[in-house]
């Protein structure tokens, strides 16, 4: 039988594993709405949004867990537009928000990047420099891919063709991951020698680098390569507490 479990239980667990304090980051980490204080009911997804609540709605939750959720550096310090729809919908069903950014990318067993690597085969040696704390890994095929191979295996296993920018070597096997948009990790990859680099987004300067480095490159989507971490921090929640937790897709194309 599923338990139900105090909301402040969870933070607590979710503070200590996931220490945001570590973390200079651009939006509040943990707890950023508060709803009801008894957790039976967990909806994740990758970025807070009207669809995403209401999904959550849908699913009766009693918390919705996030990477991205609001509050961002930059926006608006009024609740007004989307942001007060955003809030009135949590409100009004009591649902606790809570959102892990960098904390989220950068965890060693629940982060994004090491998920990432794990859909996709990679088998992680070590942290990608270039963020403090680190951010990124960087790891190796269990047998070397040509690039248009790999390129196949990422919209294989994402579900998102990836857009290339091709390197020099004829042939990938050592290969660095930091999801979202870390672009500019290609540097630090080609300081390592690392045959490809994996991030989400891609920048106009990002191909001049992938060319003058030598580095493949791979925009495997934003979203995309950010959906595994929130899941496996869900599920974490769910066999550590005995309670329900839900995944909930909703599509972004980026």
């Amino acid at each position: 039988m599923l338990a139900s479990v105090n909301c402040q239980d969870v933070i607590d667990w979710l503070e200590r594993e996931l220490k945001p304090n570590h973390f200079k980051d651009y939006a509040p980490n943990g707890l950023q709405v508060s709803g009801r204080q008894n957790i039976g009911q967990i909806v994740s997804g990758v970025s807070v949004s009207q669809a995403l609540i209401q999904a959550a709605i849908d699913c009766q939750a009693d918390m919705l867990l996030v990477h991205h959720g609001c509050f961002w550096q930059g926006e608006k310090r009024t609740l007004v537009g989307h942001q007060r729809e955003r809030m009135a919908m949590l409100l009004a069903h009591d649902i606790n928000l809570v959102a892990y950014h960098l904390p989220l990318d950068a965890h060693a067993r629940w982060g994004n990047n090491v998920c990432l690597a794990k859909v996709l085969n990679i088998e992680v040696q070590g942290l990608m420099p270039g963020h403090d704390p680190a951010l990124g890994r960087y790891g190796q095929l269990a047998t070397p891919q040509s690039p248009k191979d790999f390129a196949k295996w990422i919209t294989q296993q994402l579900k998102r063709q990836p857009l290339h920018i091709a390197g020099q070597s004829a042939m990938i096997q050592s290969v660095g991951l930091s999801t979202g948009a870390d672009q500019d990790g290609i540097l630090q990859a080609a300081d390592m020698g690392l045959d490809a680099f994996i991030s989400g987004e891609v920048s106009e300067r990002t191909t001049y680098l992938a060319r003058e480095l030598g580095v493949h490159y791979f925009a495997a989507g934003h979203h995309a390569t950010e959906r595994y971490g929130v899941q496996a921090l869900g599920a974490a929640l769910a066999e550590k507490f005995n309670i329900k937790h839900t995944y909930i897709e909703i599509d972004n194309p980026v």
